[in-house]
This record gives structure tokens, C-alpha cells and sequence, in this order.
């Protein structure tokens, strides 16, 4: 099953929202640190509701943490990006995947895009919108890689 990557979140409510989109799918969420709070925030908790016991979570201190961890596990790093090479309903996800999202501010660090083996950007119409919310962002990805792979009942 696809797996969710948050990589240096700074915002508590948008990782509690995707702790619980990933508590109703079954999905592992794994924070990359460093975070931009602490996993104890009463704003992250209160966005994941009573969900949490729920929540497949696993958190790692860095990158290298966690690409040692993954490296055991195989699967492919596909990172959500504005700079993604094709839109994400074109992308062909595979059941080990790991989606990748940035933090709120900055996305994914350019050396983390390099790391990825696809990039894939969700469409936007209106040029001057720069994007989407991450938990909003998290869930159209993690969703259309669900269809994909006939998780959608």
C-alpha cells in the first residue's frame, strides 16, 4: 500500500488533517523531521480529532533517517511538486509507493526532488495561485494513487 511522506511540516492542523485522511485509508503517515512543532501540539491533535490511535505513524529525525528506513522497505519516492513533470492522474502510482510532500512554506528541497524517481504536480488553473493546501494536496494525491491501485470500494 502507497504510503504518505511529510518532509519538514510546519503547520499542526494540516498534519493532524492528513493524520486523519491516512487514519480513515489505512495508510502509514511517516514526519520527516525537523518538524515545525512539537507531535504533542494540542492543534496538531485536535485536527486528528480522537483518530490518532488510528494513525499508522512513524516519525524519523532527518532525511537520512528516514531514506534508511525506506531503503529496507523498497518502494519508489515520488514527490508532489509545483515543478512536477507530468499531472498526477497520468502518473501510474505502484503499491509501494512513497508520495512525498514538502513543507507548507517551501515544498520539497530541491535535493529531495533529485532523490525522487518521478515528480508529479497537481494542475492548476489560475496561474497566480501558487498551490493548494498540503492536507488538501495530500489527499488528492493519496486518493487518485488509491483509485489507481483499486483500493476505492
Amino acid at each position: 500500500m502507497v504510503k504518505v511522506v511529510l518532509i519538514n511540516p510546519q503547520i499542526p492542523p494540516n498534519t493532524g488533517n492528513i493524520a486523519r485522511t491516512c487514519a480513515a485509508t489505512g495508510t502509514e503517515l511517516h514526519l520527516v523531521g525537523p518538524l515545525g512543532f512539537e507531535i504533542s501540539d494540542r492543534y496538531l491533535k485536535r485536527a486528528g480529532l480522537d483518530y490518532w490511535p488510528y494513525v499508522q505513524l512513524q516519525y524519523h529525525d532527518c532525511l537520512d533517517a528516514f531514506k534508511v528506513f525506506q531503503q529496507d522497505q523498497g518502494g519508489r519516492w515520488v514527490g508532489f511538486s509545483a515543478a512536477g513533470i507530468c499531472s498526477y492522474v497520468q502518473f501510474q502510482f505502484q503499491d509501494n509507493d512513497w508520495l512525498l510532500f514538502g513543507s507548507e512554506t517551501a515544498g520539497l528541497p530541491p535535493y529531495v526532488l533529485d532523490a525522487c524517481q518521478a515528480t508529479v504536480r497537481i494542475p492548476m488553473t489560475q496561474p497566480g495561485v501558487r498551490s493548494l493546501n498540503l492536507s488538501v494536496s495530500a489527499a488528492v494525491g493519496l486518493f487518485e494513487a488509491r483509485r489507481q491501485l483499486g483500493y476505492l470500494a
